[in-house]
C-alpha cells in the first residue's frame, strides 16, 4: 500500500502540473454544456412561432377573406418583395404567399383556388413560418369545404367517414427525454476525455521522456505501478463527468425549453441517479486509455489512438437516437450502452431496474480492472517499454 500511495501521489502531482491534463478535464465540461445550450436554443428558435410573424403576401386584394383569416391567426401581413423567388433564395424573407389573379373566379366557380407559397426548405430558420402558414391555409380550406357542403344540404360529417381521436400517453418527462438525449452523450463522453491526457502522459509520455525505466527499477510490482496511474486517471475522468453534468444542468435552466413544448422536470435526485450510472465508466475509460496508449511510441501517436477510441462511447448514443431500441436484459452488461439505456429511463421517469444498474456498474468496472491487469502484464515486456528508444 505504501508503494501504491507513492505512485498515486507522484502521478497526481505530475497531472496537476501538466496543463494539457488540466485542460482536458476542465475545458470539456465547459465547452460541452455550452454546445448543448446553443444547439437546444437554436432548435427552440427554429420551432418557435412568433405571435406577430411577418408574412409577405402578393395579390392580397384578390382574397381579402383569406388575408383576414391569416391576420386572425396572428400573422402580420406585409407587402411582398419585387422578386419573391430571389428574396426567398437570398434569405431576405422566409416565405412569400402569392395569390393569383384568377383566385376569385376559381373560388366562385367552386374550383380549387390557386395559391402559391414560395419557401426554401433547405433553410431551417424558415421551417416554423412554413409550418404555420401551411397549417393556417389547411384550416381555412377545411372551413370553406364545410361551408360549401352545408350550402348544398350535405353534412360535413358525410365526407369524414372516420373520426380519428389521438390519445397521447406521453408524459412531460418522456417528451423532454427525446430532446435531452444529447446530454447523456456529453456526460458519457466526458468520462473518456477527462482522463485522456493523464493516461497518455503517464504511459506514452513517460516512455518518450525516458522516465518509465527508473519507475520500473523501484521495488514494487508492475500492477501497483499501473494501478496508481489508473487511480489518478479515474479521478480526472470522474471529475470531468461531474463538472459536465453540473454545467449541463445550469445551462438547461437558461435554455427556453418551453418553446419546444417541454419543461425541465429533472431535479437533484435525477442528477444524482445519472451521476451514479455514469461514474462506473470512468474506471473503464481510464483502463482502456492506459492499455491503448502503452503501445504508442510517442505522445502524438497515443493522441491519435485515443482520439479514435472516443467513437466507442458515442456509438450507443447515436444508435439509440436513430433506432427505437427497447430495453432488454442483454444490454446491461454492455458498457456505454447500458449507461445510455439507464439514463434514458431516468429522464423518462420510468421505473429503473436496480438489478440492471448493479449489473451495468459491476461489469463496467470489471472490464476496467481487466484492462489494468492486461496493462500491468504489458509493462513487463521489455520490447514494449524500450521500443521507443
Amino acid at each position: 500500500m505504501n508503494a501504491l500511495r507513492a505512485v498515486v501521489a507522484k502521478e497526481m502531482v505530475d497531472a496537476l502540473r501538466d496543463r494539457r491534463s488540466l485542460m482536458s478535464a476542465l475545458i470539456f465540461p465547459l465547452v460541452g454544456p455550452i454546445l448543448v445550450g446553443v444547439m437546444l436554443t437554436t432548435v427552440s428558435k427554429t420551432f418557435a412561432a412568433d405571435e406577430d410573424e411577418e408574412l409577405p403576401v402578393a395579390g392580397a386584394q384578390h382574397a381579402p377573406e383569406l388575408v383576414a383569416f391569416l391576420r386572425n391567426a396572428g400573422l402580420a401581413i406585409v407587402d411582398p418583395p419585387d422578386d419573391p423567388d430571389t428574396a426567398v433564395r437570398d434569405g431576405d424573407v422566409d416565405a412569400v404567399l402569392i395569390i393569383d389573379a384568377d383566385y376569385g373566379e376559381a373560388f366562385i366557380a367552386g374550383r380549387p383556388a390557386p395559391v402559391r407559397l414560395v419557401v426554401d426548405r433547405s433553410r431551417t430558420s424558415a421551417s416554423a413560418l412554413r409550418r404555420r402558414v401551411t397549417g393556417t391555409l389547411g384550416a381555412y380550406g377545411s372551413k370553406l369545404a364545410s361551408l360549401r357542403l352545408l350550402a348544398r344540404g350535405v353534412l360535413p360529417e358525410v365526407v369524414q367517414p372516420i373520426d380519428v381521436e389521438v390519445r397521447d400517453l406521453a408524459t412531460a418527462e418522456k417528451k423532454s427525454a427525446n430532446i435531452l438525449l444529447v446530454v447523456p452523450i456529453f456526460v458519457i463522453l466526458a468520462t473518456f476525455i477527462g482522463g485522456m491526457h493523464v493516461a497518455i502522459d503517464s504511459t506514452a509520455g513517460e516512455r518518450e521522456r525516458g522516465s518509465i525505466e527508473p519507475l520500473l527499477l523501484n521495488p514494487m510490482s508492475t500492477f501497483d505501478l499501473v494501478m496508481g496511474k489508473w487511480l489518478v486517471t479515474v479521478a480526472f475522468s470522474a471529475l470531468s463527468a461531474v463538472l459536465t453534468l453540473l454545467f449541463c444542468g445550469l445551462v438547461l435552466m437558461l435554455v427556453p425549453l418551453e418553446d419546444l413544448g417541454i419543461g425541465l422536470r429533472a431535479g437533484a435526485f435525477e442528477a444524482l441517479a445519472i451521476l451514479l450510472i455514469v461514474l462506473p465508466l470512468a474506471p473503464l475509460a481510464s483502463g482502456l486509455q492506459l492499455l491503448v496508449s502503452t503501445f504508442a511510441r510517442s505522445f502524438k501517436e497515443a493522441q491519435t489512438y485515443l482520439s479514435l477510441l472516443l467513437f466507442l462511447p458515442m456509438i450507443p448514443g447515436f444508435i439509440g437516437s436513430i433506432l427505437p431500441l427497447r430495453t432488454a436484459a442483454w444490454m446491461y452488461p454492455v458498457p456505454a450502452l447500458s449507461q445510455q439505456v439507464l439514463i434514458t429511463e431516468v429522464l423518462r421517469a420510468e421505473p429503473t431496474s436496480w438489478a440492471g444498474l448493479v449489473i451495468a456498474g459491476v461489469c463496467t468496472v470489471a472490464f476496467g480492472v481487466i484492462c489494468v491487469w492486461i496493462t500491468a502484464r504489458v509493462f513487463r515486456r521489455e520490447r514494449i517499454i524500450f521500443s521507443g528508444q
